[in-house]
């Protein structure tokens, strides 16, 4: 991943410049209403934030916005989502078993507005009937994770599908038998590793490494992960990361992992739950082998979603993959008759299941959004709006607030991980909240903080600071008081 030329702090502080010029201003300081207010005008994104609804919180009146941060744990509900999941309800109501396989066509201008924002769609479209509804959805999820659509398809929940590309791709031996994860990993995917580990007969106190960060730190460093693949690979079956780390917040480098891990004869796999969405992913030509993820996230799916998945090229037509196969892997022209297992080519054939149709409805509505923006572009304007939120905290609350996540934009996505210097973090989050902010907190003292470019604008980002400082300049406990009030 090369790094760009200019950071995200040197092109604020150009367009500060820029603001003070156009505005015949002198001396703007970053947290000047009328600098964010400047920023958000000079964003050509800033109208996808009308596709989306956004929550209310008891103490708020009916025309007050709250300020959500919390796209890392859940996304916002595009508004299309409704009329897309209605139409499916129809079709339902309509059809009922003929919607499996026939569907009116679909008028997408009425359903989803995308049209107003950019060029509209003429007239109505061929529509996937239910049989082959997450066909509708593979080739923009491609787009999203930098992928050929032969290596995409939609299933399952992750959890499952952390299980289900470990069948292939998990193939331990008496000597390659170990995972290498980061010791601090998402405590599903370690319950993953260690539950497959015992099932083929190994032990998880000798069969995973766990990469911990050194003593003091909180971040991985790259060279450290690949010092224990060079210094372990010949003992290593596969390597299994986040793409991006839940609790800091830091981008691993998925492409130079993934090659070391490849030379010393290791499978290697990725979490994405954090990463898709979130930071431009190139999985085909980093040549990862396999990855999955969640779509309630970054991708604004719907809690507790669909599933997605990516299984590189180069395995698309490997029939010798050990898998747990169904009836939706099978060879869709024969996909009734009781003949032998015939896997479709590429990711489709790990599928088991016929798709929940209400959820790809919800999946479809967020991912036209993403593809009308484009993941590169999202990108950019992520960079410069988590590299505000940075900047402001520095200056306002430099003093009182860590920042857990990496300082270098490459090794991060838009979530800031905040860590409070001594108040109650539980005390913080819920004077927020009362303020009409909502973020997350991870035990045992982390908060959340994720901008997310399709529909967080620079003043929520400057409002999100002047309220969390005045949370911690009012009424302040003293240090180490976990009971004091705010």
């Amino acid at each position: 991943m090369e790094r760009q030329e200019t950071s995200p702090q040197e092109t604020i502080q150009q367009l500060l410049r820029l603001c003070e010029k156009e505005k015949n201003l002198e001396k703007l300081n970053l947290n000047d209403s009328n600098f964010a207010s400047f920023l958000d005008s000079k964003d050509t994104l800033a109208p996808l934030r009308s596709l989306f609804h956004f929550p209310q919180l008891p103490q708020q009146s009916s025309s007050q916005e709250v300020i959500y941060l919390c796209g890392n744990s859940l996304g916002l509900m595009p508004k299309s989502t409704t009329a897309f999941v209605q139409m499916e309800l129809n079709e339902w109501a309509a059809r009922g078993v003929e919607g499996h396989f026939e569907h009116n066509p679909v008028d997408f201008n009425r359903l989803d507005n995308l049209h107003q924002i950019g060029t509209p769609t003429t007239g109505s479209k061929p529509h996937e009937p239910w049989y082959t509804i997450d066909e509708n959805l593979h080739e923009m999820a491609s787009r999203v994770v930098g992928a050929l659509p032969l290596e995409v398809c939609i299933m399952n929940s992750l959890s499952v599908n952390l299980h289900l590309m470990m069948v292939p791709f998990y193939k331990p031996t008496a000597t390659r038998n170990k995972i290498l994860i980061e010791e601090h990993s998402f405590p599903s995917d370690l319950y993953a590793v260690q539950s497959q580990i015992k099932f083929h007969g190994h032990d998880p106190s000798s069969s995973l490494i766990l990469q911990a960060p050194r003593k003091g730190e909180e971040i991985l460093r790259t060279e450290d992960i690949l010092e224990t693949i060079e210094k372990h690979g010949s003992e290593i079956a596969l390597i299994l990361f986040s793409g991006i780390q839940y609790y800091t917040g830091q981008f691993f480098d998925i492409q130079k992992i993934t090659e070391a891990g490849h030379k010393k004869g290791c499978l290697v796999g990725w979490d994405l739950a954090h990463a898709v969405g979130n930071v431009a992913l190139q999985l085909h030509d980093w040549n990862v082998d396999w990855a999955v993820w969640c779509n309630y996230k970054y991708m604004n799916g719907g809690p507790g979603t669909i599933g997605g998945c990516f299984v590189h090229e180069r395995h698309a037509k490997d029939t010798k993959l050990n898998r747990f196969a169904g009836w939706w892997g099978h060879n869709k022209e024969r996909r009734f008759n009781s003949d032998p297992f015939d896997p479709i080519p590429g990711a489709f054939g790990f599928r088991l299941s016929n798709p929940p149709v209400l959820q790809c409805a919800a999946l479809q509505a967020s991912l036209r959004i993403f593809d009308k923006a484009g993941i590169n572009q999202l990108r950019k304007k992520s960079e410069i709006l988590t590299g505000y939120l940075e900047m402001l905290i520095t200056q306002e609350l430099g003093n009182r607030v860590e920042v857990l996540t990496p300082k270098d934009w490459n090794r991060r996505g838009c979530q800031l991980s905040l860590r409070f210097k001594g108040v109650d973090i539980e005390q913080v989050f819920d004077k927020l909240r009362s303020r009409g902010v909502i973020c997350d907190v991870r035990k045992p003292d982390v908060m959340r903080a994720s901008p997310a470019p399709l529909y967080n604008s620079f003043e929520d980002v400057r409002t999100f600071v002047v309220l969390l400082k005045q949370v911690l300049t009012t009424n302040s406990p003293s240090v180490g008081s976990k009971k004091a009030a705010l």
